[in-house]
């Protein structure tokens, strides 16, 4: 993989990661007071040597602990939390050095973040619980099996059946995702921002609510001169990066029982973009040989696992569109 990289690029690479588009047309978000009405507690939970900010939806029946991939926070979960509250006790966490989490000097390795997940079970005195990664997330949720068999229930893997370690998928996602921008005059506000990310990363027909607000909010912190600044920072994304080389998943590992959903494509078509729409055609194209081969690798190590495919979903659209129909697929599972 490109190393060292830019750290401008990046910036950019977190930013995409973790905001979400709302209509130019739609002010109810686009005020600086906004502020997060949806039911659940947040706070700060010390755990593995630093504090955690740790989201909980409440609900009923056994645990599901949702973990974010690179780039996020925990609120990109909150419509699908709130779908699959009646069902579950629902929570999820910031990873180290996202969202409101601290950002200690380090580690920001495999091994540090599956530690926070069992701290952070530690402290809200959870036994055993369902895990949910997505993205990124895969990592701790299949570490975290192999490690602790007897805390885990049922895995679902959310657009997180991919071994990121490869260096054929690191090297190409790098090179698709610095082709999408954004440009300079994308950064100036909130709101061209969010047009842009809208139509580079979800693609402009996913429905916007007020928990991708929330997501979006959690995620940046509002400069002096109207510029956003995303979380996490520079280095802690370069470390996330490095991580990314840690060895390879070990699914045979796993005795918990799994789902693990794949989105049919991974970037929406830029045809406002042609370079960087030639880009993610690319991109996808090499993804539907690479989820094939994650997919047949996933179903030959990790025994018995449930493999499906949500139609016309995105890497980033597949956990935000439609949540009431994917609860209803994980509720299914999990029961």
């Amino acid at each position: 993989m490109p190393s060292p990289l830019p750290r401008s690029f990046l910036a950019l690479l977190v930013a995409a990661s973790l905001q979400a588009a709302v209509a130019a047309d739609d002010p109810a978000f686009d005020v600086p007071q906004w502020k997060d009405t949806a039911p659940h507690k947040s706070g700060l939970v010390p755990a593995n040597g630093t504090r955690l900010n740790v989201v909980d939806w409440g609900g009923t029946g056994p645990v599901l602990v949702m973990i974010h991939g690179i780039g996020d926070n925990p609120h990109v979960f909150d419509d699908l939390a709130n779908a699959l509250r009646g069902r579950f006790r629902v929570i999820a966490y910031a990873r180290r050095g996202h969202g409101h989490s601290d950002s200690p000097e380090g580690p920001y390795t495999l091994p540090a973040y599956v530690e926070d997940l069992r701290g952070v079970m530690d402290q809200l005195k959870i036994p055993k619980a369902h895990l949910l990664g997505w993205a990124m997330g895969g990592n701790e949720i299949t570490k975290f099996a192999g490690l602790y068999p007897a805390r885990v229930n049922k895995l679902v893997y959310l657009e997180a059946g991919y071994d990121w370690s490869d260096p054929a998928f690191v090297n190409k996602f790098l090179a698709a995702a610095s082709s999408l921008g954004p440009e300079p005059a994308e950064l100036r506000s909130i709101v061209i921002f969010r047009n842009w990310y809208r139509t580079a990363w979800l693609g402009p027909d996913t429905p916007w609510t007020p928990g991708l607000e929330s997501y979006l909010r959690d995620g940046v912190r509002f400069r002096s001169d109207g510029l956003v600044q995303p979380v996490p920072t520079d280095k802690v994304v370069e470390a996330l990066v490095k991580s990314l080389t840690d060895p390879p998943r070990d699914y045979a590992s796993v005795k918990a029982p799994a789902l693990v959903l794949y989105a049919t494509s991974f970037f929406p078509p830029a045809p406002e973009r042609p370079e960087a729409d030639a880009a993610m055609k690319e991109f996808n194209a090499f993804m539907a040989s690479f989820r094939k081969g994650s997919r047949e690798r996933i179903e030959r190590e990790l025994k018995g696992a449930v493999v499906k495919d949500v139609p016309d979903r995105n890497h980033m659209s597949i956990g935000v569109r439609d949540p009431q129909g994917l609860a209803k697929t994980i509720g299914e599972f999990l029961k």
